[in-house]
């Protein structure tokens, strides 16, 4: 054991004895992202820096394609696109070549020298940023007498030392009150699948109860991260991770807590190659609460590859597994293996997943994008039985539209996914696609189409208005039976049959959802939000039925829009 030590520890010393400069990674953000991605679409051409269907992106690249984006002078940019540029750039002005500009006002002489750090410390052996996280909510809905509400406050840091080891830290301390829909996501489901009561906040962990129906949560991120070569980097630490170019993910998505990982990225010209060693939780029925909450793990590949310049395709594998004694299996740390070889040699009942990814940009106005995801493809129950409840799979059709209808930064979006009944579920809570109770892909889980529908309009610089709208339709276990939407329960308890499966089979419950919002940066990533939310929750069980409009307002710094949509 001690052996085993001392080689990890000088291997460690090589790798950052001869590591190149690397960069930390930009906090998944989906209006921040979307600003990355038009400036993809309008060029015409996929970028060389980074893939588009892996994010997070790691701030160095970004700013490189960026400060691409601004010496194309066939590029056609008007004065909201420069404006969004400097922003962007701003945000990680450490990587810029060129220089960025002062804060034209600071505070006491060293806070706020630049727009985005409250404080920085930069020499040749040491990059500091530390900057404050702060959000207040208030508002109300129809359903309750209380008033909605939001508090937070944190801090995020990020450095490099000596160029050669990156590291990001990120902390904040929540509470609050959410609406109603929110609050039932999580406690009726696993009433309902699991027999017990457990409230968890999507994209969080452990949440208290505060008073009768509010929220007591911390969030904390962390990483580090190091280049060995040029070619590869290498991150580890307890964050999020998506798949996919699309406002849902069927593959990988980061509506689950985050989770501890290792990931290693090879950038090779037009190939990116993967992997993710995921460490997540099961939190089994019954646990008492002193009681640790057993481990399970995921093992993920994926290759993306652009076939041309404006088409590229990711071919994505995952197996999910868990032992009792919550040991790791050596076997899945094979960056270059096929999992589902593995599971038979290993004669195991793990959980195999496939999956391909694909987008196309066109005319630089447009970007369609598809995934599909089997999960335990078997040839006999795809071909030779008609609504097997085998044949599971998850599929997503999207469209992007950027300045559209000539109308400058006003872009739109539509997407349709979709996943059949017992998709993403398993044998049990060890091998299914969930982490800390809560789905790894989408938020529906399985059994559902769903479609979304997006626009985004900047009509000046600060100001940015957003419109989701949703349509859904999922079919839920009101009777007992396994009828294949929950992701929690395993497919062999109370499945009603092996054929004549369809989708959203079961208890239908149908969902329209419009959310209208306002965004004003005040000041750098300092945002004013009013918000208007329409929510209608319709099913032949009366008990599901939920009614909901709320309003909200508020302000936030450093923080992305919890959104909160399904």
């Amino acid at each position: 054991m001690q052996f085993r030590i001392y080689t990890l520890i000088v291997c460690w010393c090589f790798f950052l004895q001869n590591a190149v400069a690397q960069s930390q990674y930009v906090p998944l953000n989906d209006d921040y992202y979307h600003l990355i991605d038009r400036y993809e679409i309008r060029r015409g051409r996929l970028n060389e820096d980074f893939h588009i269907g892996v994010k997070p992106f790691q701030r160095s690249a970004v700013v490189s394609f960026l400060d691409s984006i601004k010496a194309d002078r066939t590029m056609p940019l008007n004065d909201t696109d420069f404006f969004n540029l400097d922003y962007l750039r701003q945000d990680s002005w450490e990587w810029s070549s060129d220089q960025t500009p002062m804060s034209k006002k600071t505070l006491w002489k060293r806070f706020y020298r630049k727009p985005s750090d409250f404080y920085y410390v930069q020499n040749k052996n040491f990059d500091l940023h530390l900057s404050p996280v702060t959000q207040l909510i208030l508002g109300g809905e129809n359903n309750s007498k209380d008033y909605l509400w939001l508090t937070a406050r944190g801090v995020e840091l990020r450095g490099n030392i000596g160029k050669k080891l990156g590291f990001y830290s990120y902390v904040t301390d929540t509470q609050g009150m959410f609406p109603q829909y929110v609050r039932n996501y999580t406690l009726n489901v696993r009433e309902i699948y699991l027999g017990y009561p457990l409230y968890v906040v999507p994209g969080e962990s452990l949440v208290k109860s505060l008073r009768t129906n509010g929220v007591d949560f911390i969030s904390a991120r962390g990483y580090l991260t190091f280049n060995p070569i040029k070619q590869i980097n290498i991150q580890f630490g307890h964050d999020q991770n998506f798949i996919g170019s699309g406002y849902r993910s069927m593959l990988l998505s980061n509506w689950s807590a985050p989770y501890l990982f290792l990931k290693v990225t090879a950038q090779l010209g037009r190939f990116q190659y993967t992997n993710l060693w995921c460490n997540m939780l099961y939190n089994q029925p019954n646990r008492k609460p002193e009681e640790p909450i057993e481990k399970k793990y995921a093992a993920i590949h994926h290759l993306s590859i652009n076939l041309s310049k404006n088409v590229s395709l990711g071919i994505f594998e995952a197996e999910m597994y868990g032992r009792t004694n919550g040991k790791l299996d050596a076997n899945y740390f094979n960056p270059i293996i096929f999992y589902r070889y593995l599971e038979t040699y290993l004669g195991s009942s793990d959980n195999a997943m496939l999956g391909v990814d694909f987008r196309w940009n066109f005319l630089k106005k447009f970007s369609f994008y598809s995934q599909f995801m089997l999960d335990e493809f078997k040839t006999s129950e795809y071909f030779g039985k008609k609504g097997s409840w085998g044949k599971k799979f998850g599929f997503q059709a999207g469209l992007k539209y950027v300045d559209a209808f000539k109308i400058p930064n006003l872009d739109l979006q539509a997407e349709l996914n979709l996943a059949r009944p017992y998709t993403y579920a398993h044998k049990s809570g060890y091998t299914n696609y969930v982490h800390y109770d809560v789905p790894l892909a989408h938020p529906l889980g399985a059994n559902f189409w769903e479609v979304v529908g997006l626009a985004r309009y900047q009509p000046s610089r600060r100001l940015t208005l957003y419109g989701t709208f949703l349509r859904s339709r999922k079919g839920i276990d009101i009777d007992g039976r396994n009828w294949g939407g929950s992701v929690y329960r395993s497919y062999q308890d109370g499945r009603p049959g092996d054929t004549n499966n369809f989708l959203t089979q079961g208890t239908p419950v149908d969902v329209s959802f419009t959310d209208l919002r306002a965004s004003y940066m005040l000041k750098h990533n300092f945002f004013i939000d009013g918000r208007l939310l329409f929510r209608n929750q319709v099913s032949p069980a009366a008990s599901v039925n939920l009614k909901t409009n709320l309003a909200t307002f508020g302000f936030r710094l450093n923080l992305p829009y919890r959104q909160q949509v399904f």
